[in-house]
Formats: structure tokens, sequence, C-alpha cells
């Protein structure tokens, strides 16, 4: 019987930089919903790559003095070595420098030409580099690019443009018809109300002020322009032909049954690339999963803010399990997940060190000291309260794989996890349950020992088999220790416990703290900027006097978080429940590029209590939390010095 095709891909990694954890989350996750897929019979094709064409590319190979060539070759060895190191077992690796991928480009772009979706005209607007998009007056924030909240700069060049509008009813409808087709359905809800149904815009899709980029081949002053190369890799990695001539594995493999990326780029994956696949008369990928964001404890991973953890250092502390366990394990599916070395530790010393690796170090051990290193099922009970214990775990090992089915199905991985991982503490439930060695006092208990001993040996192999797909090297070895028929005679430490102040001081060894005020001034000079430390003084306009009376009609006092989340349809408004003492009040701030909703509670801050309740972006905010802000714009809350009640008075 021929295997069921299953086609999956990741967002291409840009190759602007080393790819930091939560860059690497994504090939983990993607890597895992593939193993467990061959582990289910399919025919898993499973592709990725590097993104590296575009104007932010040629930027930084001038600063480096070397060609774009030179520069993209080198970070694009560096995915490439992170990738392996974490254990992706990717069936190709697509550059869009890739000789064959550029061509078909070329290819693409001029069908789309000369079938009127694409029509030459000229651009004028505001222009982020960082993010290469274009953006009218209206949508910017605070006078900031929407997308990243960076300067945008006036810009004009001659253009090619595709026409969108052209497509969006039908693409509405798809949607509408195809409910799996975007997940989670808070992302579907966003690309609709936020950008389908207010009307697209024609978008541009060739540029003239950068070379770094594949040529139009018949107007050589334009390159395509980012996404029309970056998204094709999707099709052109297995084989298509803008001519009709594609391979038999295109013919095969497309459409593509998922595509996994980040929350940042689902709006290009799900409105762009469906309406670039209408204009080229192909169907539509069969689900867009938009993933969330893996999050270092202080706030999102920025090179710039000094909080960015690496793969390869990770691993370097942890190994490549345990790191794949945690980011698989501790990422919800429908929020952002949060990593810190203090997390780490914690997961893997009660996970990994206890629950996994205690339970299949005892029970070879007993299975050695009390016969020998070989069981088997005398199917032994003593009592009516052993056949319920052994019926139970039964059960447990039975269903868990139809368990993690339904939750692989709607990538629920996390919860996948939990579930097996389940399976082991129902494991040690029955160790305490049996007690082991106390049956093994008693000769004529000899055969109820066995028993349990080979129900654990079962249990703990159906677990590994299952655990398998998100953590490949650890499953083999709790079964290569298992054995068939034998365990080993010396188990092997599959994770030690860690010391968390011997971590910490380790990673102070790696990465010596820096005061902030040479931190900011090296990112000053780094920047080409004559940016302050912390000690320097921020000038600003003042304000009109007001008098004491005008003061003290102000109340201000300590609240404190209990709950937060972000506000829809705003990118950088989060709303807050606030107590303050006896009351709860909602409060809505713009701090989100600052904080995110999850470490905002449990914070105590200051509050102005009695500004008139106004609504912002559609939500009542019934007060303001107070911010310091320094001369580029950050910000940061004003908190008690000391722990103080929420309620206490500020004067």
């Amino acid at each position: 019987m021929e295997k069921k095709k299953y086609y999956m891909t990741t967002a291409i990694a840009y190759t602007s930089g080393k790819p930091h954890i939560g860059n690497t989350y994504e090939i983990v996750l993607a890597d895992a919903i593939a193993r467990y897929k061959r582990s289910q019979g399919y025919d898993v094709f499973f592709q990725t790559g590097t993104d590296e064409h575009g104007q932010k590319i040629e930027l930084k190979a001038q600063e480096a003095g070397i060609t774009p060539k030179e520069y993209v070759d080198n970070v694009a060895g560096q995915v490439k070595d992170i990738w392996n190191m974490m254990n992706s077992s990717h069936d190709k690796f697509i550059r869009t420098t890739d000789a064959g991928h550029e061509r078909e480009v070329q290819k693409i772009f001029k069908k789309l030409y000369e079938q009127g979706d694409i029509y030459k005209g000229s651009y004028e607007g505001l222009y982020c580099t960082p993010c290469e998009s274009f953006w009218t007056e209206s949508q910017l924030v605070d006078g900031k690019c929407p997308d990243c909240g960076r300067e945008v700069k006036p810009a004009k060049e001659e253009a090619y443009f595709f026409k969108m509008s052209k497509y969006a009813d039908r693409l509405i409808e798809h949607i509408n018809t195809h409910p799996e087709f975007i997940q989670p359905v808070s992302r579907k809800n966003e690309m609709m109300n936020n950008f389908l149904l207010p009307g697209l815009q024609d978008l541009c899709v060739s540029r003239t002020s950068f070379k770094w980029g594949i040529p139009v081949d018949f107007d050589d002053r334009h390159v395509v322009y980012v996404w029309l190369d970056a998204l094709t890799n999707y099709i052109t990695g297995i084989g298509y032909d803008a001519e009709g001539e594609g391979t038999e594995q295109f013919k095969k493999n497309w459409p593509a049954d998922l595509h996994l990326i980040g929350k940042d780029i689902i709006r290009f994956h799900t409105i762009y690339w469906p309406i670039f696949l209408m204009a080229l008369d192909l169907p539509l990928p069969k689900q867009i999963f938009g993933h969330p964001w893996l999050i270092q404890g202080d706030g999102k991973m920025s090179k710039s803010r000094g909080n960015v953890l690496y793969a390869d250092e990770l691993v370097d502390f942890f190994g490549v399990d345990a790191v794949r366990f945690f980011v698989l394990h501790e990422m919800p599916f429908d929020n952002d997940g949060v990593i810190s070395w203090e997390l780490l530790v914690e997961r893997i010393n009660s996970e990994l060190a206890n629950t996994l690796g205690n339970l299949v170090n005892r029970t070879i051990t007993m299975t050695n000291k009390y016969f020998g290193g070989t069981v088997k099922d005398k199917g032994a009970v003593l009592c009516d309260e052993d056949g319920a214990v052994d019926a139970d775990l039964k059960a447990v090992v039975e269903q868990t794989p139809q368990v993690v089915e339904k939750k692989m199905e709607s990538l629920r991985v996390a919860d996948a996890i939990t579930e097996i991982f389940n399976l082991f503490k129902r494991c040690n439930k029955y160790i305490d349950e049996t007690m082991p060695w106390a049956l093994a006092k008693e000769e004529e208990k000899r055969d109820r020992l066995e028993t349990v001993l080979y129900n654990l040996l079962e249990s703990i192999k159906s677990g590994a088999r299952q655990i398998a797909p998100f953590m490949p090297e650890t499953a083999e070895k709790i079964l290569a220790q298992l054995g068939d028929g034998k365990v080993v005679e010396k188990p092997e430490i599959l994770f030690a416990r860690l010391n968390l102040d011997d971590v910490l001081k380790k990673v102070e060894e790696l990465h010596p703290p820096v005061e902030e005020a040479e931190a900011a001034a090296g990112k000053a000079a780094a920047d080409g900027e004559g940016a302050a430390g912390k000690d320097a003084a921020v000038d600003m306009e003042a304000k009109p006097e007001i008098t004491f009376e005008e003061f003290g009609k102000m109340q201000f006092q300590v609240g404190e978080i209990i709950a937060c989340e972000e506000v829809k349809k705003s990118r950088k408004l989060l709303c807050s429940q606030v107590k303050i003492g006896s009351q709860v009040k909602q409060i809505v701030s713009g701090i989100k590029a600052y904080y995110t909703a999850e470490e905002m509670v449990g914070k105590k801050v200051m509050v102005l209590v009695n500004l008139k309740p106004a609504k912002l972006a559609g939500v009542l905010s019934e007060g303001m939390l107070l911010c310091a802000e320094d001369a580029d714009g950050n910000l940061a809350l004003m908190t008690p010095e000391k722990e103080m009640p929420a309620g206490a008075e500020i004067c």
C-alpha cells in the first residue's frame, strides 16, 4: 500500500544574523511534527532553508566589508549547523540564492506580468528598512513602523505592483469555507478583520533602490522584492516550473499539508502567498499554523537588549534533547512561551531527571538486582487491589497513543508531551503502589514482583517510543538500555540533576555582567549615536506650573497587576486588571513593546487612579500606569522602592 504523502515547511530563516533560540524553536517544532508523521506511516517531505536577499543584507555586507554573497554564505552555514545540531530531520535545505530558485522566480515574475497580475508604476511612501516595507501615514503607530516600532523614512521609486484586490474576495471565501486553513483561530480573525475585510492595496513586488536581489530579467533595473522571492521557495524547492514542466516530486507533494511559521509573518503567508498561488492557478496549502514566540524571561529576545539566548550555548549546558523538550513543552498553543536559565534548570530537574530519568534508572536497577536483568509476564496478582492497579497502568499505556494522536492532529505539541509524561508519572506511581522492594523480601511473592517489573518495563518502552519524535536521542537510549529481553547491567544516567547556583555561576563566567552605563554606551557607539548611560540627564520641555491645590486633585496609589492581556487590533496596547485596595481597575497602557502581558502580572506599580475613564482601541481604561521615558523613547514602569501593599497612597 502506497504511503500517504505529507509535505511540510518552516519559514525560511532570514540571514541577517545567527538565529537565537526563539528562531530555533520553529525548526524543533517542525522536526517533532515531521518525525511524528513518519511514525504514523506518512511519506513526509520536510523542507526548510534560508531567505538571503534584500536591502538589509546588502547594508550588513557593506558594514562587514564583504560581498552580500559572502555574508549570506556565512550566516546560512550557521543556520545549517544549528539546525543539524538540534537533530532536525529535514529532507531539503533551500537557499534563495540557489541558481534553480532564482531562475524560477524570474519565470514566475514574468508569467504574472504577462497575464496582467503585475504592472509597472511608482511608489511613494514611508519605508522601514529592517522590515523592508512601505507604509502609509495612517498605518504608522506613533509615527513609526507598525511592525517593528522603528523609524521610517520617506521614499519614492519606480516599482512593479501586484493586483492584490483582484483575488481578495476569492481568498475571503476560501478562508470562510476552510476553517482549518489558518490556525490558531485567533490568527484567522486578525487577518480577516485587520487586513482582508477593510480592503487590500496593491503590493509592491520589485525594487530599484538596491541591487542584492533576483533581477527582473526583462527590466534589469529592478530586483524582485522579498516576499515574491521568499514565499515561492515552497514550490521551487520541490520542482515547480512556471512553464508547466514541474517535476514528479512537485506533482506528488503540492499542495503543502502544513506551512509552519511564526505569528509575526502570518499576514504574508495567509494573504500574499495564497493570492500568488491563485494567480499561478495552483491549489492553496491545506494549513498555515502561526506559532507564538518563545520569549526570554525579561522580554522578547533582542540583540540590542542583550537578552539573546542561542541554541548552541544552551545545548552545551543541558544537551540537545533537554533543550528540545523545554522549547516544545513550555510553548503554549496560542500564547507566547517563556525561557530562562532558572526555568530550564527547574524543568530539567523535575521532569527529565526525576520523572523520567529516575524511573528508568531504578526500574533497570531492580530488574538486575532481583532477576539478573530478565523478567517475564507471570500475570501474578495477590489480591483484587493488585489487579486494579495493574489494569489502571495498562489502561493509561493503551490510551496514551490515542490521546497523543488527537493532540498532534491539532498541533498541540506541548499537550502531547504532557500526556506522555503523564504515562511516566503513572509508572512512578505504580512503583509506589506495588513497592517492589517489599515484595522482594518474601519468596512467595516473587512471581508478583516479576510481574510488576515486567509491567514497568513494557510501560516505559511504550512511553519511550512515543517520546521519540520529541526527544529522539533519549528515546533511543531508553530502548537500548531496556533491551529486547534483557536490560543493561548498569543504567546510564539520562539527565543529571542540576544545581541552579552552579549553572548561574557558569553563565556569569561566560557572560560577565556589564554595567548599564557601559552597555548603553557600547550600544550607542555601535549605533553611531551619542546615547547616554544610566546616569545621563534627559532634558524635556517644561510644562506650565500648577498650584498645590491642582496637584492635590490627582490621586496616586500603589496597584498590583493581577491579570494582563494584549489588546486586539492594537500593536502597542496592553490591558491590565489592577488591584488597588479592595477595588480592581482596568487600565490600558501603550507599553507592549517593552513588556509582555505575562511579565506584567504580579508587578506593583504606581497608578493615577482618578483619571477620567476613556476608551482606547475600543477598550475602557480607568486610570494610568506611571512610566519613565528616556531620550530614546524607551519606557520603564515606575515601581515602589520597598514592598508596599496594593492601595498604598503615593504622596
